[in-house]
């Protein structure tokens, strides 16, 4: 029988634990032999990435046992961190941050390759390729050279696989430094050539980006290099050979399209088949894949989210991959192909990531790797719905609604949802509609949710992203703000309960728009930005990777520090305009606990009903399940005070005021 019961006090079979037990998403796909692997999230275990692979049985089998943890730290978010050379698998792990090598075809017993840094985690390597010969493995090197989070450099680095560097820091040679950042190198199959992408402050790598092609000398050195793609106002996302054609996701005309690159930089670059949809995205890690050639000029691409096949001959992009389970698949950048058969990972808004192949002949779509054992009941899953809102401005603002969904509850006639108003992160990022426990940890009990995609979001071409240049803190608040203020006005949502609440610059919004608005009742806030003139080089309260972007978000100092004043949360929690709880992790360094440690400390004897909660070894965002569980739990109870309504089956959250 259904129950009748206000929005937000409805019971739920998708508990806290549940979400954080489904945290592993497959990523960093590859092939070995012609099955896949991939590297696996592991929540229950501190979050340690597994490095997994399909059976020839067509079994998920874990290679490497705990404690390793396939994972590095280049740029603070880490790239790819493994790769097949032959029988040999090399990866990084965390704890040391070196190369390590094993046999495929035995049981894991890693060595180490590269040096031991001098300091903890004081070199990180990350995007491997293997030398044109497969003796060594071409990488980019980040060195710590002192105590400032600036205090970094990076170099394409070539690591014997022969183990020499393990012992002897010279045995590993400097292939090129042509950018304060870069990706790993590229050699052209023929092994004539090398590719790779570089990068320098202020500019982020969907800012601008160069294409550098250089020739390979007989003894494996670089030759100098040459700029024959992108620019100040032309940000190159990957690069690939498919033989001797050079083929790049860049974006000249505004959208992220796959061009072919003349590699001597004498002939102009061709745009494959020109569209205004962005077939690639913000290169936020090394080494993600949007596109791999799949023979005869053609490629297989993630366009959008979907996965497509790109047509050279014809200069056609068509939709490739079907209906798999019922609702429509959303593709990550993690494509990779053997013959007719492409792999990747696809989930969709009912069901987790998958490792998927594809059958290139006949089109058939096979998930390789089984759904978890606590995915929900589909009935307790919310569909996802597309909105896009008219601002005041005129300017539309898209955005995907989750509405309450729960077979087992019905509200009272005339009541509204509380609407929580999630803000992804970046800001530079895009919030997508795929199966996601945590919303539906929320909407199972009574919440509508809202995912904003503000100006400067990806996946609507560079002219909206960068809607967001000079604007954060503005442009970010007024949309989503406009997106929260249009469904209460049409009675979808309650317009006296609704939150916003996000992580890292989701955060940063989040905070903003409690001390800049008054559209919301009160806020989560995740490890997040709250002080804008600390997170900058100068401010020292960042990482290098971020510590010039703020001077495009907002705006150079010294000239624009009223604009830092003005939008920084921690400089107006007076403003604030109702209960807010943070939620911190004591090891990040993308946005260290100090901003956050502040802004509590200021809200102390104010009145201003706050939580604040920190996790021990946690970095930038959650990966541990008791982290995620807790946290869950803690936003349900901090909403069911401040709406007014009883959260069973979680604790009490205490507030302070």
């Amino acid at each position: 029988m259904v129950k009748i019961a206000p929005y937000g006090t409805w019971t739920s079979p998708i508990g806290a634990a549940d979400v954080a037990a489904l945290g592993g998403t497959p990523q960093w796909v590859g092939l070995v032999g012609g099955r896949p692997w991939w590297a696996l999230p592991k929540p229950a275990e501190g979050g340690r990435l597994a490095l997994c692979r399909l059976t020839g049985d067509g079994r998920v089998e874990e290679v490497l046992p705990a404690p390793w943890n396939a994972r590095n730290r280049v740029h603070e978010y880490g790239g790819r961190p493994w790769l097949a050379i032959g029988d040999r698998i090399v990866f990084t792990h965390w704890d040391d941050q070196r190369w390590y090598v094993f046999d495929a075809n035995g049981p894991a017993d890693p060595k180490p390759i590269s040096p031991a840094p001098a300091r903890e985690q004081g070199l990180r390597y990350a995007d491997p390729a293997a030398s044109p010969d497969g003796t060594e493995l071409w990488c980019v090197r980040e060195s710590v050279t002192g105590d400032r989070p600036t205090d970094v450099e990076r170099h394409l680095v070539a690591v014997p696989l022969s183990g020499a560097a393990a012992d002897d820091p010279a045995a590993v040679r400097v292939l090129a430094g042509s950018h304060r950042f870069l990706t790993g190198p590229r050699p052209s199959p023929d092994g004539r050539r090398v590719a790779w992408l570089g990068w320098n402050h202020p500019a982020m790598p969907w800012d601008g980006t160069e294409l550098c092609v250089a020739d390979i000398a007989a003894d494996g050195t670089f030759g100098p290099h040459r700029v024959v793609a992108g620019g100040p106002a032309e940000a190159v996302c990957q690069v690939d050979w498919d033989g001797d054609a050079l083929l790049a996701l860049t974006d000249p005309d505004g959208w992220w399209n796959l061009f072919r690159v003349d590699p001597t930089g004498t002939g102009p670059a061709v745009n494959l088949a020109p569209t205004p949809a962005e077939i690639g995205g913000p290169m936020w890690q090394l080494g993600h894949r949007w596109f791999t050639p799949v023979g005869n000029d053609r490629y297989a691409v993630v366009s959008d989210g979907r996965l497509a096949l790109l047509d050279a001959t014809a200069g056609t992009v068509m939709d490739m991959a079907g209906d798999m389970t019922g609702d429509l698949p959303m593709w990550q950048a993690e494509l990779v192909a053997s013959g007719d058969a492409l792999f990747g990972v696809a989930g969709s808004a009912t069901r987790d990531a998958a490792v998927v192949r594809v059958d290139l002949a006949g089109g058939t779509t096979t998930e390789l790797t089984p759904q978890p054992a606590g995915m929900p009941d589909p009935a307790y899953l919310p569909t996802p719905r597309a909105r896009t809102i008219t601002d005041a401005a005129g300017q539309s603002v898209p955005a995907y609604l989750f509405l309450p969904a729960n077979p087992d509850f019905q509200a009272p006639d005339g009541e509204a949802p509380p609407l929580l108003v999630t803000v992804h992160g970046g800001p530079t990022g895009a919030f997508t509609p795929r199966f996601n426990a945590s919303i539906a940890y929320f909407t199972s009990r009574g919440f509508a949710v809202a995912g904003v995609n503000y100006g400067g979001s990806t996946g609507y071409g560079r002219e909206f992203r960068e809607r967001l240049l000079g604007q954060w803190g503005v442009v970010d608040v007024a949309d989503c703000a406009a997106v929260a203020e249009a469904l209460a006005a049409e009675g979808t949502v309650d317009g006296q309960r609704m939150a916003v609440r996000g992580g890292s610059a989701g955060g940063w919004t989040s905070a903003a728009s409690l001390t800049s608005v008054r559209t919301y009742r009160c806020g989560t806030v995740m490890f997040p930005i709250l002080d804008a003139t600390g997170w900058t080089a100068d401010g020292g309260e960042t990482h290098d990777f971020e510590s010039r972007y703020i001077e495009n978000l907002i705006g150079s100092l010294p000239e624009h520090a009223d604009r830092y004043a003005e939008r920084s949360p921690a400089l107006h929690a007076d403003r604030l305009a109702g209960p807010v709880l943070l939620l911190q992790g004591l090891e990040d360094e993308i946005c260290p606990p100090v901003q956050a440690d502040e802004f509590v400390a200021g809200l102390h004897g104010t009145g201003i009903p706050h939580a604040y909660l920190t996790f021990e070894g946690e970095q930038h965002g959650f990966r541990k399940a008791e982290s995620i569980k807790a946290a869950l739990e803690a936003e349900l109870s901090f909403y069911g005070q401040v709406f007014g309504f009883t959260t069973p089956g979680v604790p009490t959250l205490e507030l302070q005021h």
